[in-house]
């Protein structure tokens, strides 16, 4: 449980990768796990893009302005690489990248404010405040959060601006613990989507065109070849950090997970979003190697998908 958040903070650990032009859409319908065509104008999906391998190469809050422009939250050390790489398959196409972390302001609100400028309490469901996008994301401990994306010249509302200040670790730790993972560069390539739970909170569609790693994904998905899944872990003492590898105890040689990200706790310790064998989630977990700091596993705030 992490202490209420209230109130707003710039979000500058994320950018944003522009993409425009009147084959936008079609262009990253061939790149992303889920479906932008049929996303209406104006909302917003979870989505991953992937290597011809099926692992993640990033994560993305996809943010649909037009039918010709869409937005593409994700993590800034990651962006230019991102960027790089997808532009390498535009070719054709009538479609412009760009990075625009420097032309699109991005700002995180919790409780009563997220409540006030995004009512709908679906994640991922966006609501319109003059220039900005407002995306309701999953709560963290039962507290609202939304993300407030709009041009950087666009006026802060009041309501926001008057809101009180969050410290940046403050939501860092909101983040890990509303169990939606952000894939930043120590795990670039490391896990297929379901490894992370990308297709239970909405960031895979299984019935879309084809796109880079589908027919990994679902392979996983249909073929019961799966053994990993994400868990929410805490650690009383030790600093967590992305792509630390985590052991049972009763095991020194042969790691059975992977911290994906993780945050500081006020209190001391850290808690973790860590990729694992299934199998292992019931054993004494430690972090870095057998005898490192205990990791003792959370519920999940949300329901795994097993069926489509």
């Amino acid at each position: 449980m992490i202490e209420a958040l209230q109130g707003h903070v710039t979000l500058t650990h994320l950018g944003v990768i522009r993409v425009e032009g009147e084959d936008a859409a079609t262009f990253l319908q061939g790149q992303l796990t889920n479906d932008v065509q049929l996303l209406p104008a104006g909302q917003a999906r979870l989505a991953g893009f992937l290597s011809a391998k099926g692992r993640m190469q990033a994560s993305f809050i996809v943010v649909k302005r037009s039918a010709s422009e869409f937005w593409l939250v994700t993590s800034r050390d990651l962006l230019a690489p991102t960027l790089k790489r997808l532009s390498m398959f535009v070719l054709r196409a009538k479609a412009k990248l760009s990075d625009a972390g420097d032309a699109i302001r991005l700002v995180g609100l919790a409780g009563a404010i997220a409540e006030r400028c995004a009512p709908d309490a679906a994640p991922w469901q966006t609501s319109a405040e003059g220039e900005a996008s407002v995306v309701r994301l999953y709560p963290a401990d039962g507290q609202a959060r939304a993300l407030w994306a709009a041009p950087a010249a666009a006026a802060l509302p009041a309501a926001i601006a008057d809101s009180p200040v969050l410290a940046p670790a403050a939501w860092l730790l909101g983040e890990v613990r509303s169990a939606v993972p952000t894939i930043t560069t120590p795990v670039v390539d490391a896990f297929v989507p379901q490894m992370v739970n990308f297709e239970s909170i909405g960031g895979v569609s299984f019935k879309k065109g084809c796109y880079p790693g589908q027919e990994v994904v679902a392979r996983s998905q249909f073929r019961g070849t799966l053994k990993r899944r994400l868990y929410l872990v805490q650690s009383a003492a030790g600093d967590l950090q992305p792509g630390q590898e985590v052991y049972a105890a009763a095991d020194a040689e042969q790691p059975v997970g992977t911290v994906v990200q993780a945050a500081p706790r006020a209190q001391g310790g850290s808690d973790a979003l860590v990729s694992m064998q299934m199998a292992a989630a019931a054993q004494e977990l430690r972090a870095g190697s057998a005898a490192g700091p205990a990791l003792q596993v959370q519920p999940l705030p949300y329901a795994l998908l097993e069926d489509i």
